[in-house]
């Protein structure tokens, strides 16, 4: 799944570890959301969506 991730990051200056540590995941979850390895959960979605005070469909596209 396509995400806005990385640059949402970026732009609220947060490392990797920060937002891992914001959403209760590792450091690992969150690059591998990044790289489109992994899709999160929904209600990790929400979480993400959450941080950024965003709707989920403006950080992740099919």
């Amino acid at each position: 799944m396509k995400n806005r991730l990385k640059v949402l990051r970026a732009e609220h200056n947060l490392s990797q570890a920060d937002l891992a540590q914001k959403l209760d995941v590792s450091r690992q979850t969150v690059n591998a959301i990044e790289t489109e390895k992994y899709d999160p959960s929904l209600p990790l979605a929400f979480k993400i969506a959450d941080v950024f005070a965003l709707k989920i469909e403006d950080i992740f596209q099919p």
